[in-house]
């Protein structure tokens, strides 16, 4: 996402009066805080989770600067936390190595960061999701060299399938995730319902908004920005109740919409 979303001029102010809280800082929260503003809401841009850096810092070091040396084909992106990684240590990606991103989440950072995304899920956008289209998208290559970023919690199902596949990962822990603890003030506003909507945008955001606003009011609608997020959520004991129909930002800012239609 670069700025804000692109609207069809006709869209009107839908979400006039409506308060909603954005999960997520940095430029994807700045691109939706923009959009929403664009609908008539008024965003509440609260940041509920964070990176720390990687317990092994050297090796991520080594890595990026190999990266940027052009020792890798393909580099795998599974999150915008990775992308902040990126952004933060200045990474270069190389016009001869390629993008895979997990997620339409991903992909938009990725743009909002300067960089690009090759390849995104068209269907499943998870890691299953990408093992299944990756042949198709590489041409059947074998024996390429992929780095694959992670986060420390990560479960490595991309790394062990590429493995399989014939490919040479290098698979490095990029940061570990980190709950931030939100002000008194929008905790407040969440539990007495002078929020109006609440965005999910993975299963470590809905984990941060159970523990630390939870239960959400019925009042408030609860939108995920996909089919896992909902499920992270209910693994969670998170209450939702729309589910974006494109895994991307706009999509998610629809369903809000739309819900806010119905009830007007």
């Amino acid at each position: 996402m670069t700025g804000a979303i692109n609207l069809p001029a006709s869209a009107g102010k839908p979400l006039a009066g409506w308060r909603v809280l954005v999960p997520r800082g940095g430029p994807w929260g700045d691109g939706v805080a923009a959009a929403l503003r664009a609908r008539g809401a008024s965003p509440v841009v609260a940041p509920l989770i964070n990176f720390a850096p990687s317990d092994d810092q050297a090796a991520l070091e080594a890595a990026l600067a190999k990266l940027a040396a052009g020792g890798f084909d393909w580099l795998t992106v599974t999150s915008a936390t990775t992308v902040d990684v990126l952004s933060t240590y200045s990474a270069v990606i190389p016009e001869t190595t390629k993008v895979a991103a997990v997620g339409e989440t991903t992909a938009a950072a990725l743009v909002a960061a300067g960089y690009q995304a090759d390849i995104v899920p068209s269907e499943d956008n998870s890691a299953r999701g990408m093992l299944e289209e990756w042949e198709a998208a590489t041409d059947g290559a074998t024996g390429l060299k992929v780095l694959a970023l992670r986060s420390a919690i990560a479960k490595q199902v991309l790394s062990i399938g590429l493995e399989r596949m014939g490919h040479h990962v290098e698979a490095v822990v990029a940061y570990r995730t980190i709950g931030v603890p939100v002000s008194a003030k929008v905790a407040e506003d969440v539990r007495s319902g002078r929020v109006n909507a609440v965005l999910v945008t993975s299963g470590s955001v809905a984990e941060q908004v159970q523990q630390q606003l939870g239960p959400i009011p019925e009042s408030i609608l609860v939108a995920a920005i996909g089919p896992q997020t909902k499920k992270d959520a209910a693994q969670v004991g998170l209450r939702v109740d729309v589910v974006a129909r494109e895994r991307t930002a706009e999509s998610l800012i629809d369903a809000v919409v739309d819900a806010a239609t119905a009830k007007a």
